[in-house]
Order: structure tokens, then C-alpha cells, then sequence
């Protein structure tokens, strides 16, 4: 689940999730208030859902405008191991992805021409 809100200030919507989604939402520009606890979001901070179960979200202005994005799914409930840039599985898979990038494969390929147009 991937929405995109542009919210007017002074406005309230409430989303609906599946009780078995986790998500987040991040603040592009603006405030908002979220949750009955009104947690305060604002521009470029990320706000977790809590595992709750809950099966709606409120979402809130009050003095200014905001824009966010909201993402949510099913947890895929597997291991996770994180180096450099690279996110697998296993400390093998990061292992043969560095080897990838070395060799220039699997995806890789573009990366030995490859330069950066904002550098």
C-alpha cells in the first residue's frame, strides 16, 4: 500500500489498513497529527505504526497544510542483514552481492560507466 496525501490544514481523513499491516508514514512538507494520541509529523521525520492490530489511522491538520506519503504491507517476517547499501537475507547473500558489484553482474552490469549527473 503505497498513498500519497496532500491534506488542506484543518482537515481530518481516517485510512483503513488490514489489522496484519505494519507501515510508516513520512512527512514530506507541513504538519500532521496522527493518531488519537495526535503524534506530531513534520516535514522530512518518519512516524512508525505500532503493531497494535488497529484497522484505521487518523490523520490530522491543524494550522498548516501537509503533504506525506503513507506505506504499509504485510510483514514478510524474514531475517534481515544490512552492509553498505546492500539489504539481503543472510551474510552469504551480502557476501556474492559484493561480489556482484565487483564483477560488475547481476544488475551490476551499467555500474563501471556509471557517474553521477548531480555530483
Amino acid at each position: 500500500m503505497y498513498l500519497d496525501f496532500k491534506m488542506d490544514k484543518n482537515k481530518t481523513v481516517t485510512q483503513t489498513i488490514p489489522s496484519t499491516y505494519t507501515g510508516f508514514i513520512y512527512m514530506l512538507k507541513g504538519k500532521a497529527y496522527i493518531g488519537d494520541k495526535e503524534f506530531e509529523g513534520k516535514a522530512h521525520h518518519t512516524l512508525t505504526l505500532s503493531e497494535d492490530g488497529a484497522r484505521t489511522v487518523k490523520i490530522q491538520t491543524k494550522d498548516e497544510d501537509a503533504h506525506f506519503v503513507f506505506i504499509a504491507g504485510e510483514p514478510l517476517k524474514e531475517p534481515i542483514v544490512q552492509h553498505g547499501p546492500f539489504v539481503m537475507n543472510t551474510s552469504e547473500e551480502i557476501y556474492d552481492t559484493f561480489v556482484d558489484y565487483q564483477n560488475k553482474k547481476n544488475g551490476f552490469e551499467r555500474a563501471r560507466n556509471w557517474r553521477s549527473t548531480i555530483a
